[in-house]
């Protein structure tokens, strides 16, 4: 065992504040992992103010880490001391179902192990996330950052840039395809880079006309004033994929009907209840996908880190010292964040 130093909420109301709790002692198959830096993801939010109704205080929220290997165990060959690795939203699974065995951990049957507010499948201890100085994970579950990448940037991939990516791989997005990306936050403008180094041609479909230039920015080729109806209309049997990030309830009738024939709507954002109901004419009526995706797998987790490496893409982020966690986690519910906050793990040291 270790003594680890973290953030962590105690309560529904407590806020987040300095926690030290312990790490396992590493098992052979464990790679053990210094933090660097950390992302802040909306779901952070929701686990410390137990928004959902499930979480287990005390809880230190956390799931796009990017850190240095200090040490392995002995059963370990993919990993060395100190080298740049990453842990996302998981750290285990069962290994053996068929999701597993297709490297679709996210899938687990028996559900994955997620990095936080999770049990550990061997000796049923409470999992702590990436808001600390330290981390142990299992090698499977844990992937190699490029030496290309900023460290920093890369953090976010690791959930915001695996989340965009994986359905987009999914339903083979390519060139000719049309995608409109729906809201444009730290799920949102990666979704518009992915799309577009895919070789899709790219609408953000925003709220707000003073998106327009940051989005043309990012890389879409047209934007939609989605309150305006003359502009929806004339979306009318457009896309062949929409690419929902919007993280709360909306009305999707409007923008089901800017799918062509057989065009999918992929939820990535929302996890609650659709409200609106969806009308099922403009599901039957052109054969249209309404569908969802879950982050992903360890192989294509580790593939997008590999595809932004060569694509030069990164996550537009804002440095955060931990101490002004609780600050940002209100910039976030404002939306006033572009696009991720990443907490720099050296400024636990002065917490």
């Amino acid at each position: 065992m270790s003594e680890v130093k973290g953030y962590a909420a105690t309560s529904e109301l407590s806020g987040l504040a300095p926690f030290q709790f312990q790490r396992r002692a590493p098992r052979p198959d464990d790679v053990s992992i210094e933090i660097e830096y950390c992302g802040v993801c909306h779901t952070d939010i929701h686990f410390a103010a137990n928004d959902w109704g499930r979480t287990n205080y005390p809880v230190v929220p956390g799931h796009e880490i990017i850190g240095r290997v200090t040490a392995v165990g002995n059963d370990v060959n993919q990993f060395t001391v100190g080298q740049r690795v990453g842990v996302g939203c998981m750290v285990d699974s069962c290994r053996q179902c068929a999701s597993c065995d297709q490297g679709l951990e996210q899938y687990c049957r028996e559900g994955m192990t997620p990095t936080y507010n999770g049990v550990d499948r061997h000796d049923g201890e409470r999992t702590f996330g990436g808001y600390s100085d330290s981390i142990v994970v299992s090698e499977r579950f844990v992937v190699s950052v490029p030496d290309a990448l900023d460290p920093a940037t890369a953090a976010p991939i690791l959930c915001a840039g695996i989340t965009t990516y994986s359905p987009l791989k999914h339903f083979g997005v390519g060139k000719g395809h049309k995608v409109g990306v729906i809201g444009m936050g730290g799920l949102g403008h990666m979704g518009v880079k992915f799309a577009r180094a895919l070789g899709a041609e790219v609408t953000l479909f925003t709220r707000s006309q003073s998106k327009e230039a940051e989005a043309r920015k990012q890389g879409a080729d047209h934007v939609i004033i989605s309150t305006d109806p003359e502009q929806m209309a004339a979306a009318t049997e457009r896309f062949d994929f929409l690419l929902d990030t919007i993280p709360v309830p909306h009305d999707l009738n409007p923008y089901l009907q800017t799918l062509a024939v057989n065009g999918a709507h992929i939820l990535v954002g929302l996890i609650e209840p659709i409200d609106p109901t969806v009308h099922s004419r403009n599901l039957i009526g052109k054969r249209r996908i309404l569908t969802g995706s879950l982050i992903g797998g360890m192989p294509e987790t580790q593939e997008v880190l590999d595809f932004c490496a060569e694509h030069g893409i990164e996550c537009d982020i804002e440095m955060l010292d931990i101490r002004n966690i609780n600050e940002a986690y209100e910039r976030m519910k404002k939306g006033d964040v572009k696009y991720r906050f990443v907490i720099d793990m050296k400024t636990l040291n002065n917490a």
